[in-house]
């Protein structure tokens, strides 16, 4: 996702928020009706369900917030801009993902345990059901348009978010097996809901894990990866001009490249030909990875060994 996808910063934002709002708009919907078709379904799951979603409903707010902070000019304090915060946004909405299925993991083996003991639950009814059903087929929805719109705008934060809300449709997978198995088969199948729940714990938990890595070396400034390094050293080199590029730096700054390098020259043309040169690798990495990439480049005179 590092490459450039040409979109105006300002389209970026605006993207960002509209799918966002539309999102927390759906999940505020279903955070009302799961609680209240869990209560008077006479379905806990359904309820702890209706929780979930106020998570979600707490993760857009923490990407309106953050995004709106990153898309921020540079100004006196902040030479490089505000793109960390939007970092910071992301792993803040996986550590979220984290206790979703920590908390999950945990409710569900508690359930497994006291059904176990021969504890037993009211039967749900259709109401509780008919909201499981509801919140899958909308949260997936919610996911894949999420998800989409991350990928075309570069926003690992709206990606985070993107599988917080299909954390939601797993979990009320579970919840329509617990709901839909104590329904059809009787009150000893009630298991089948923390046993799913425990199962889609786990895939939660592996994601949150495999979002939260990426922002904490970008919060840590993690060199990119040497692929990316490979390219951008690729282009450079395909300026007309450039003898070599060494001692290339990089890290990220939100969705932007920071990167410095040396740039090898003939050393018998002008410094005006050298700038020319160092402009031109400037926008052909620019072209690539963006123009908010930042670029420092040190200007060397070629020196032949032999």
């Amino acid at each position: 996702m590092e490459k450039s996808n040409n979109i105006s910063a300002k389209e970026r934002v605006r993207t960002i928020n509209i799918v966002t709002i539309n999102g927390s708009i759906v999940n505020l919907v279903l955070t009302i009706f799961k609680i209240i078709a869990g209560i008077f379904g006479r379905s806990a799951a359904m309820v702890a369900d209706g929780m979930h979603s106020l998570s979600d409903l707490i993760s857009d707010i923490v990407v309106l917030v953050f995004v709106r902070i990153s898309s921020r000019q540079v100004d006196k304090g902040h030479d490089y801009g505000h793109g960390k915060f939007e970092t910071l946004a992301t792993l803040i909405v996986s550590l979220m993902l984290l206790f979703v299925g920590v908390n999950l993991m945990i409710s569900g083996t508690k359930s497994i345990i006291s059904i176990a003991k021969g504890s037993t639950v009211a039967s749900p009814t259709w109401l509780a059901l008919s909201a499981a059903i509801l919140s899958i087929v909308s949260k997936e929805i919610l996911y894949q348009y999420t998800i989409r719109s991350a990928k075309r705008v570069n926003s690992p934060v709206m990606e985070a978010n993107a599988w917080h809300h299909r954390s939601d449709a797993f979990s009320s997978i579970g919840s329509f097996i617990g709901i839909g198995g104590a329904m059809l088969l009787g009150k000893k199948w009630t298991i089948l809901d923390p046993l799913t729940g425990c199962v889609i714990s786990l895939l939660i938990l592996w994601m949150a894990v495999k979002l939260a890595i990426p922002a904490i070396n970008d919060l840590v400034e993690t060199s990119l990866p040497d692929d990316v390094e490979d390219d951008i050293i690729g282009t450079a080199r395909c300026v007309q001009g450039v003898k070599d590029i060494h001692d290339l730096k990089t890290r990220k700054n939100g969705p932007a490249i920071i990167m410095s390098a040396h740039i090898v020259v003939d050393p018998l043309i002008t410094v005006c030909e050298a700038h020319e040169i160092v402009t031109k690798v400037e926008d052909a990495i620019k072209a690539k990875f963006g123009n908010d990439t930042v670029i420092s480049i040190h200007i060397e005179p070629f020196v032949n060994s032999k």
